[in-house]
This record gives structure tokens, C-alpha cells and sequence, in this order.
């Protein structure tokens, strides 16, 4: 009996494994080595970079600036969880891991959800800065950021731990060898024995849940932000505004889609070919590492400034290209309106 031979009739549970990566593109994954290794240095780099920055400036020590440091930190931790095994494996092809390493790996992959929570705390954060600026301070404190970052923590693992100790008790009898670059949850379930109605189901009806309720949140919040961004007088901040609020919704969108495709194709689709799968999978694994430094700091025009200082030594923004921004508002507005629109420029905007 091979490697690869169905051992169910044997009572048998494989307890050591081998992650190939992309099957279909074995003779190609050399030669990705460097330029992912390079893509995974970068990740490392921009979003450390940021978080000093957050942590070194006191005047950064607001909720906003806290929240996307602590979402850059979540998107280090899904690098390092996926990236580093991924290397090994386009370098030696069958790159091995042991049950309880999987374990580990799935757990780090899905408490990496957090990112989605963080998400949604900043949306609000954004919502009530701008919507209704006049209670701000008094709505979001320290206390407050405190239990909403309890509760993604919570939620985060009410979906990591149940997924790793149902997997847990599996048996693994189909073969040694997993068709994905990282032990996730779907992957495993592929070589898994019995019936699997119930994981798949769960699987399934998790991430449905977690993906339609936080994009109606967000869909929420992003939709009041953009009506209050209408209220802006100048074209200009409108189209600034407008083209924020667009880049942050295409990240969210991205990230939240292809996790839902990557488990729908394999709910629906079993012959789709695992590339594709795995595709999906290193999309919303390692794009929010890639994107958010330039999206939620670069972006961020109190976090470049400080950035820009770090770099270019006492330099000021101006001299290094950094403009003044100005905006019209409304001569006869409200004070809140006027407030709630200067978050929007503490944004980037």
C-alpha cells in the first residue's frame, strides 16, 4: 500500500503530512521563491514600520490610529503563520507537517479573522467620528475600545477553536498528502474520513454568517459616511472622499469574497482545480498584510507625515512633497458637520 492509498478499511489515521503547495504549478514554484520571500519581507517591513510609528508618536495615541496598529499586528501574524511553511514547501516540494502542527497553523490561520472584527470596530469608530461628531469622546472611550476589542477576541475564537478541536478528532485516512499551501480547514477536510456532513455544514454556515453580517455593517456605516461626505462643498474633498471610501470598500469586498468563494468552490465545485482553490485561499491570507500599510497608512495623512519625518529625518511634510490640504465647507453649517468632516481628512481625506 502506497502513500497515497485509501487506508479506511484499516482503521488507519495519518498523523504526518505533506503540504505541496500548487500541484499544477510544481515545476514553476522555485523560481516564486525569491519574489514571495521578497513579498513577505515587505509585509514584515510596512506593517512594523507602521506600528512603531503609531506607538513612538503619543499625538497617534487616539482610537483610530490604536485600532489600525493592532489590525497591522493581526496581519504580521497571519504572514508568519502561512508564509514562512509556504517557502519551505516551493523549496523542497513535499514539505511535511505533523498533525499537532496543522493544528497549531489552523488555529494562528483562523484567529487571523480577527482582522475582519477590527474591521468593524473601525467603522464604527469612523461612523460615529463623523456621523455624529459632537458625542464622540463621550461614546468612544477607552473603556468602550476595551470591551469591543473583548468581544473580536471572543468571537475571533469562536471560530478558531471549534473548527481546530472538531478537526481534532478526525481521522485522516484518504492519504498523506495535502493539495494546499497551509493546513486550512477545507484542506484537511479533503483527506478526511466518514461523514463529514456536519464539519462541512459548520464550515460552511460559519463563514455565511460572518461574511453577511459584517458587510451589512460595513455596507451600514461606509453608506452613512459617504452621505455625510455629499455634505462637503468642495468637489475636490468630495472626490478625495469618495475615492477613500471606495479603496478601503474594494480591500473589505476582496478579503471577504474570495474567503466565502474559496469555501463555496469547495462545497459546490470539487472539480475545480485546487490551484484555483489555493489561489482564493493566498488572496484573502496575504493580501490584507500587502494592502492595509498603503490603504490605512500610507492613506492616513497624520501616519505619513509621522512616517515621512522617521524617514527624511526633521524634514517637514512639505519638503517632501507633502501638501497642505484646505477644504470649503459650508458657511453657514453646523459645527458638528465641520467636525465630523475634519475626521475625514484625519483619514487621508
Amino acid at each position: 500500500m502506497g502513500e497515497d492509498g485509501d487506508t479506511s478499511a484499516f482503521n488507519i489515521s495519518y498523523t504526518n503530512f505533506f503540504l505541496v503547495g500548487f500541484p499544477g504549478l510544481r515545476e514553476w514554484q522555485p523560481l516564486l521563491v525569491l519574489p514571495l520571500t521578497f513579498l513577505y519581507v515587505t509585509i514584515i517591513s510596512a506593517n512594523v514600520l507602521v506600528i512603531h510609528t503609531v506607538v513612538a508618536q503619543r499625538s497617534l495615541h487616539q482610537p483610530m490610529y490604536m485600532l489600525i496598529a493592532l489590525l497591522l499586528a493581526v496581519n504580521i501574524c497571519a504572514a508568519t503563520a502561512v508564509m514562512p511553511k509556504m517557502l519551505e514547501g516551493f523549496v523542497h516540494y513535499a514539505n511535511p507537517m505533523s498533525l499537532r502542527g496543522c493544528l497549531d497553523q489552523m488555529f494562528f490561520i483562523y484567529f487571523t479573522l480577527l482582522d475582519y472584527n477590527i474591521l468593524l470596530v473601525m467603522a464604527l469608530d469612523r461612523y460615529m467620528a463623523i456621523c455624529h461628531p459632537l458625542h464622540y469622546t463621550d461614546l468612544i472611550t477607552s473603556h468602550l475600545l476595551g470591551v469591543l476589542a473583548i468581544l473580536a477576541l471572543t468571537r475571533s475564537l469562536e471560530v478558531a477553536v471549534p473548527l481546530v478541536v472538531l478537526t481534532s478528532r478526525g481521522r485522516f485516512c484518504q492519504t498523506m498528502v495535502i493539495r494546499h499551501f497551509a493546513c486550512e480547514y477545507i484542506a484537511l477536510l479533503s483527506i478526511a474520513c466518514g461523514d463529514l456532513t456536519f464539519n462541512n455544514g459548520l464550515g460552511l454556515t460559519m463563514r455565511l454568517v460572518t461574511v453577511t453580517l459584517d458587510l451589512a455593517l460595513l455596507g451600514t456605516s461606509y453608506t452613512r459616511i459617504i452621505y455625510a461626505a455629499f455634505w462637503i462643498s468642495s468637489g475636490r474633498a468630495q472626490a478625495k472622499a469618495l475615492h477613500t471610501c471606495g479603496s478601503h470598500l474594494l480591500v473589505i469586498l476582496t478579503i471577504y469574497l474570495s474567503g466565502l468563494s474559496t469555501s463555496i468552490v469547495f462545497q459546490v465545485a470539487k472539480t475545480v482545480s485546487p490551484d484555483v482553490q489555493n489561489l482564493l485561499s493566498a488572496i484573502y491570507l496575504l493580501l490584507p498584510g500587502s494592502l492595509n500599510p498603503i490603504i490605512y497608512g500610507v492613506q492616513t495623512r497624520e501616519i505619513r507625515q509621522h512616517v515621512e519625518k522617521m524617514l527624511y529625518g526633521n524634514k517637514s511634510a512639505q519638503e517632501v512633497g507633502e501638501k497642505p490640504e484646505t477644504a470649503e465647507y459650508e458657511s453657514g453649517g453646523a459645527t458638528a458637520r465641520v467636525k465630523g468632516l475634519y475626521q475625514l481628512g484625519k483619514l487621508g481625506l
